[in-house]
């Protein structure tokens, strides 16, 4: 462990759990009211334009996934209550949850199965447009569904699309890239699946494996992209494009819960758990509820406590200049889609101002939990989307966090909402292991 660091232990219990592999619970203590915020590095125009971009390629998505048909090319997720959750959790963890408790599936999403569907397709659609519109294939007036004529896979053939990827990212990005015509190399570490490594070459994509861990994979897929002019790197520690691909969530979410008859305001107020790795989804959608609902949403995020390093990163103030490695933590986890040692610094000042806390979880909760849903809901999702409930399981915690928000007695008005990330692609044979693992 890093010398420099041990003031951040003996200061901030939070750091010190976390550095001890403890199960903590951070409350952000540099959150401030949407009236002072000040977010320079991005604006909410450049979330309607995120959202106008999707809906010019809903005709071409329609076209070539018929999975899409159905909803007109845009890729949605169910909305769900999950009453029989929320009677496990307190039964079970004594999670004490007032209010409504509902699932936000992204873990069924179309095409990819998992939270990247939102930003990995959608940076790879704004790449191709950039591309086709400089080379006068294309006029964003135009009907997008021509994208897919053969003419376009053949311009696109002469460009790669390259990612770094534990998993689910390189899901989205691969099968979107190869979908387009695009040559797609996926670096994937150590710590992804072999279903996911197989599935994206039976879709046409490159995969490079690596023996080392997320960030060597990024690193290394970044060199790679930068010695080759035809190639573009999808940056997930960086994106702008990642992060506002996410953030269209918050509209999409306000408009499931018009259609549900459920407020949210100074009475009602919302709460959202969004697993995080590198910070990309979890952020891009918290700047997007922020956008929507202000001080009337709360959202916090859950990472594993031996990958905890948006924790670390945010606690000690140090973001992208500490990892999980600093502190003596191995960053090896069963969650593969969360299992990231260094948080992103962009990320991390934008969600500084509006995020709520961040709450790590034990690999073996992770698959009880997912028995749970599954059991009491007839839902399956893998083990990283099940961190979604880990801020859920700690009610003293959150109950301190409550009282610092003034929100304690609005909690039987609370809508709180557990975000699936990924499971719906797992395989069969690999669901089942999954079920009997940490039972012994």
């Amino acid at each position: 462990m890093r010398e420099d660091l041990q003031k951040f232990i003996d200061t901030i219990p939070a750091v010190k759990d976390a550095s001890r592999l403890k199960e903590t619970f951070w409350i952000n203590d540099r959150m401030i009211s949407q009236a002072e915020e000040r977010i320079t590095m991005l604006h909410p125009d450049q979330i309607a334009d995120a959202r106008n971009r999707l809906e010019r390629f809903a005709p071409y998505l329609e076209e070539v996934f018929p999975e899409l048909r159905e909803t007109g090319g845009i890729i949605e997720s169910e909305l769900r209550d999950i009453p029989g959750m929320k009677d496990f959790l307190n039964t079970a963890y004594g999670a004490e949850i007032e209010g409504r408790l509902m699932l936000k599936m992204d873990s069924h999403l179309p095409i990819s199965g998992s939270v990247k569907a939102r930003g990995g397709i959608y940076e790879v659609l704004k790449h191709g447009e950039d591309l086709a519109l400089e080379a006068g294939l294309l006029k964003e007036t135009d009907n997008y569904r021509m994208l897919a004529e053969p003419k376009f896979r053949e311009f696109f053939g002469n460009y790669t699309v390259q990612v770094g990827s534990t998993g689910n990212l390189g899901m989205s990005i691969g099968i979107m890239s190869a979908k387009l015509g695009f040559h797609v190399i996926v670096h994937m570490s150590a710590d992804a699946k072999q279903w996911k490594k197989d599935l994206l070459r039976g879709r046409g994509v490159e995969v490079i494996e690596y023996a080392d861990d997320y960030c060597a994979a990024v690193e290394q897929g970044r060199k790679n992209s930068d010695a080759d002019e035809m190639s573009y790197f999808v940056d997930d520690e960086n994106s702008r494009n990642l992060f506002l691909g996410y953030s269209v969530a918050g509209e999409r979410l306000k408009k499931q819960l018009d259609q549900q008859n459920i407020p949210v305001d100074s009475d009602h107020p919302l709460f959202v758990y969004i697993p995080c790795g590198i910070g990309g989804a979890p952020g891009g959608v918290t700047y997007g509820l922020k956008q929507i609902y202000g001080d009337h949403v709360h959202c916090f995020f859950t990472e594993p406590v031996h990958a905890c390093c948006m924790l670390l990163g945010m606690a000690t103030g140090l973001q992208d200049q500490v990892s999980v490695k600093d502190f003596g933590i191995d960053g090896r986890t069963d969650a593969d889609g969360l299992a990231v040692g260094r948080p992103s610094a962009f990320v991390g000042k934008v969600v500084e101002p509006v995020l709520s806390g961040i709450a790590t979880i034990e690999d073996k909760k992770l698959y009880d939990l997912m028995r749970g849903l599954l059991d009491r809901e007839d839902i399956f999702i893998e083990p990283s989307a099940c961190a979604s409930f880990g801020a859920l399981i700690h009610p003293a915690h959150l109950k301190r966090c409550l009282e610092k928000e003034g929100l304690s007695d609005k909690m039987k008005n609370a809508t709180h909402i557990a975000w699936a990330t990924g499971g719906n692609m797992v395989p069969e044979e690999t669901r089942r292991a999954y079920l009997n693992m940490g039972l012994e």
